[in-house]
């Protein structure tokens, strides 16, 4: 643990807060206190993006902190409603308010923050190594979902494991009983499933679709970022969980994606990757 006393620390967030934040057990992984920062904005604005311009991020960056910080625990943080470019109503949850009380607890010491930060959480949330793993965990992987595994099925070289990331979504991965056995992957245990948006194919009228891809996910989309070659779609599976695909700009046209509409998203068991805490 760090006991740096907080030096280039961003203004509004406590050196305590900065010190604490640093005390993660992977290098460079960030806890967050811009997210925090920007989670205190949205209660008090009610806005995501007027909480934006406070905490001097763009839009789309306030979105994709809220929509990772959402993915990441079992109750969403915030609860939004989509507004265009004029934006929307935003409301932080209980569970959210939780976490922000967490946080204001451990600004008063750096003794022994961990257990602090677990007490904190306890009674609202599941308080557990993962939890505050979360807060840290810094990747190139735009989907990030913690869950619970369901199932461990071996076979002779590759197992499969299911993954239950809320009460209505299980995904599903194929990965080495090597790594299996080295993540200690069994029924009950936290982890974490990462997804490249680029591994996410997007189809439409699906029901009847037969597939080899393991995970086939229907979703509603809540949002559509257009590019000059390719398109950044947000599909919302379930409240709260959030999965984005990139797809080509001619894709998407043919697709006539558009907010609101209701899609499928597949995903190959191959193309989850699986991480603990």
């Amino acid at each position: 643990m760090t006991g740096e006393s907080g030096d280039g620390a961003r203004p509004g967030i406590s050196p305590l807060m900065h010190a604490m934040i640093q005390s993660r057990r992977h290098p460079g992984a960030r806890v967050g206190p811009e997210r925090m920062a920007l989670l205190q904005a949205i209660r008090e604005l009610g806005s995501i993006r007027a909480a934006a311009a406070r905490a001097g991020l763009s839009y789309k960056g306030a979105w994709d902190a809220v929509q990772a910080l959402n993915n990441l625990f079992d109750a969403p943080l915030v609860v939004s409603q989509a507004g265009g470019r004029q934006g929307g109503a935003a409301v932080v949850t209980s569970a959210g308010d939780a976490v922000l009380a967490a946080f204001s607890e451990v600004e008063t010491t750096l003794a022994g923050v961990a257990d602090r930060l677990d007490t904190a959480l306890g009674g609202n949330l599941a308080a557990d190594s993962l939890t505050l793993w979360s807060f840290g965990m810094k990747t190139s992987a735009r989907n990030l979902f913690r869950g619970v595994v369901d199932a461990v099925d071996e076979g002779a070289v590759n197992g499969e494991v299911r993954l239950r990331i809320s009460p209505e979504i299980v995904l599903v991965a194929i990965i080495s009983n090597g790594s299996i056995a080295e993540l200690g992957l069994a029924p009950g245990r936290l982890a974490a499933a990462l997804i490249n948006a680029s591994s996410v194919i997007l189809a439409v009228d699906a029901d009847g679709l037969r597939t080899s891809a393991r995970n086939l996910l229907t979703g509603v989309v809540v949002a559509h970022e257009i590019g000059a070659v390719n398109d950044e779609v947000v599909l919302e599976l379930a409240p709260g969980k959030q999965l984005t695909a990139n797809v080509t700009r001619e894709s998407a046209r043919q697709l006539e994606i558009a907010v609101g509409r209701r899609i499928q998203a597949l995903v190959k068991a191959s193309q989850v990757i699986l991480a603990v805490g």
